[in-house]
């Protein structure tokens, strides 16, 4: 491996959850209460604060290969020595292999990143950030409710298709699909994609509640 090279493979305690995909930027609340990881945490917090999340497949009882570093930012340990936390996304990474498994798994991972774009993204994050409001507006209409996206949407394309994946609920495999891809635009081009079906959906739903309530 030369001097030069983007590529760096570390030690890392590895934290799988059921059918939760961790992205980078994106919170993480966590309640620590099984014996095995509460020894895990009180170890990262005593180091760097950070560890791997890594998407847990309870029906096919798999563990996913790529996951994302988290770092805790706040923790309060509670009368019984559970322990709640707050854990901000990092970078993602691959899992090389397993260094050991008790009493919690330890993995050799090595970093990932998209590629450098090669044209101007920001027409297809525009597209992106529109069909997102329109599944709000829509969906606002249809629960009768106030929902607004927040003030602080990302602007930069990357960060934006990670804060989508992460909304997406209820659909850990696809999440797991979009935290692999290491292709900003593909990424993006997917999301407009589930945005897309998502609104035809929501605006039938709408038509249909228009037309009973017209009656």
């Amino acid at each position: 491996m030369t001097s030069s090279s983007k590529i760096a493979v570390r030690e890392l305690p590895l934290f799988p959850l059921p059918e939760v995909v961790l992205f980078p930027t994106r919170p993480l609340p966590l309640h620590i209460f099984e014996f095995r990881y509460r020894i895990m945490m009180n170890t990262i917090l005593e180091s760097d604060r950070r560890f791997g999340v890594l998407m847990f497949d309870p029906v096919k009882g798999t563990i996913a290969n790529t996951g994302c570093c988290a770092e805790i930012v706040h923790h309060q340990r509670l009368p019984d020595d559970r322990i709640k936390m707050l854990t901000l996304g990092q970078q993602r990474f691959r899992v090389l292999e397993y260094v050991r498994e008790k009493p919690y798994r330890v993995g050799l991972v090595e970093w990932i990143e998209d590629q450098a774009p090669t044209k101007d993204l920001r027409p297809l994050s525009s597209d992106v950030e529109q069909l997102l409001r329109d599944v709000v507006r829509l969906s606002a209409k249809l629960t009768e409710q106030n929902i607004e996206l927040p003030e602080d949407l990302p602007d930069l394309p990357t960060e934006l298709s990670y804060w989508v994946a992460s909304n997406l609920y209820g659909v850990a495999p696809e999440q797991q699909l979009l935290l692999e891809m290491q292709d900003t635009a593909t990424r993006l081009e997917r999301e407009a994609e589930i945005l897309t079906s998502t609104r035809n959906h929501l605006a039938a739903r709408a038509v249909l509640k228009d037309t009973f309530n017209e009656k």
